[in-house]
Parts: structure tokens; C-alpha cells; sequence
């Protein structure tokens, strides 16, 4: 929060139309007054943590490709490009798919 107003958030949850095992990262958004201090990846990290926790195996996510510095962030994380889609998540416009495991 920044003046009593939400100004960034993310988290995990379970893929929708998934395997059971596989959560997604998602949500991840900082209104520009909160990027570059590392706030993206601290909550990145504690979203990974916590979908560990609670047995997920892996974690997918769709992202646009001119998010450049997300993407980044998330393959700094370990995240993986793959060639496809997975689950019924209904973001049509997410042409960026990654997947790691934890």
C-alpha cells in the first residue's frame, strides 16, 4: 500500500483446468512509484515459497511479451519458456507461457 491505496499484489493458485500439482503465478502488478526496489521478486519469492508449502510441483504463468522487465524477473527466477498454453485460464492475450519447477 502507498497513502492507504493498493499499489501492487500477486500470488499463486491452483492452475485452473490443470494437473493438480501445477499452481499459477498471478496478478503480479506494482504501479510505477513501487517498481525497481525488488518488491516484484521479494513477493515472487514468498508466492514460490508458499505454492512449495502447499505441495505444487510446479508453477506455470502467461505474461505479454512487452512486459520485458517481467519477464526477466521471472526468468531470473527460474522460470522456463514453453511452446504452449496450459490450463483454461482465459488470458487470450498472454502470448508469453513459462513454467518452473519448485
Amino acid at each position: 500500500e502507498v497513502d492507504g491505496r493498493i499499489a501492487g499484489g500477486g500470488g499463486v493458485a491452483p492452475l485452473q483446468g490443470g494437473d493438480d500439482d501445477i499452481c499459477e503465478l498471478q496478478k503480479m502488478y506494482f504501479l510505477p512509484i513501487l517498481r525497481g526496489q525488488g518488491l516484484a521478486k521479494r513477493l515472487a519469492l514468498q508466492a514460490l515459497e508458499f505454492a512449495r508449502q502447499q505441495g505444487f510441483r510446479c508453477c506455470y504463468l502467461e505474461t505479454t511479451a512487452s512486459l520485458t522487465q517481467a519477464i526477466g524477473l521471472y526468468e531470473h527466477l527460474g522460470f522456463e519458456h514453453i511452446d504452449h498454453a496450459m490450463g483454461t485460464t482465459g488470458h487470450v492475450d498472454c502470448e508469453v507461457t513459462m513454467l518452473k519447477t519448485l
